[in-house]
């Protein structure tokens, strides 16, 4: 199957179960082959994650569209996405907020990211480098959204701090080899907790996830 017949075959697919449109027209305008290594570009439009290297892997294209769709984004919006990986999910993002900050614990990753979100124009896009220990970025603190691509074994409290209120937190929370696909919105009267379904993620490094 040639790229562009299955890029087709695959939106259409998401069509039938993303009830956002705006998640699939921003999907749509990313080019996910210009995310993967150059050896599985062949493979860029199957619904499923590929390795990138250095043990991290780009989501698979319908568990990416449920996280942004639930994280119910305005354009006026500021986004904070802990995993930036090779910059697919950043770059979506990007299509449907004002701002996003994305960090990255490995170098290589964080600066090819930024390289490709360079040359595919995205100029509202900050990748920045962060040590394990680090959890999000307080410097842009605080924001309308949080994404992260990592499972955790519980809620950080460090990222529902970087929230603001009525802000939404989308994030994988369970064991290292499964999770619950889970959106925290921050009230003043007390958080809303929804379960998304189950999924696998790569473990979140830092305080308050796993230790490396």
């Amino acid at each position: 199957m040639d790229l562009e017949t299955a890029r087709e075959k695959l939106f259409k697919h998401l069509s039938w179960e993303i009830r956002d449109k705006r998640v699939i027209k921003a999907m749509r305008k990313v080019p996910r082959e210009f995310f993967v290594p150059p050896a599985q570009r062949d493979l860029a439009y199957e619904d499923r994650p590929l390795s990138i290297g250095y043990g991290q892997t780009i989501s698979q294209p319908f568990i990416v569209a449920m996280m942004i769709q639930a994280l119910d984004l305005k354009k006026t919006d500021k986004v904070l996405e802990l995993g930036t990986g090779s910059g697919y999910v950043a770059a979506i993002l990007g299509e449907l907020a004002e701002k996003v900050v994305s960090v990255e614990i490995v170098p290589e990753l964080a600066e090819y990211a930024q390289s490709t979100l360079s040359d595919l124009g995205y100029q509202n896009v900050d990748v920045h480098l962060v040590p394990k220990s680090s959890l999000g970025w307080m410097p842009d603190a605080p924001y309308d959204a949080i994404l992260v691509s990592a499972g955790a074994p519980s809620v950080p409290q460090m990222l529902l701090g970087q929230l603001k209120w009525n802000g939404r937190l989308v994030i994988p929370v369970g064991s290292r080899w499964q999770q619950e696909l889970t959106k925290i919105t921050r009230l003043p009267e007390g958080d809303r907790v929804e379960n998304l379904g189950a999924c696998y993620f790569v473990p979140l490094l830092g305080e308050g996830a796993w230790n490396a």
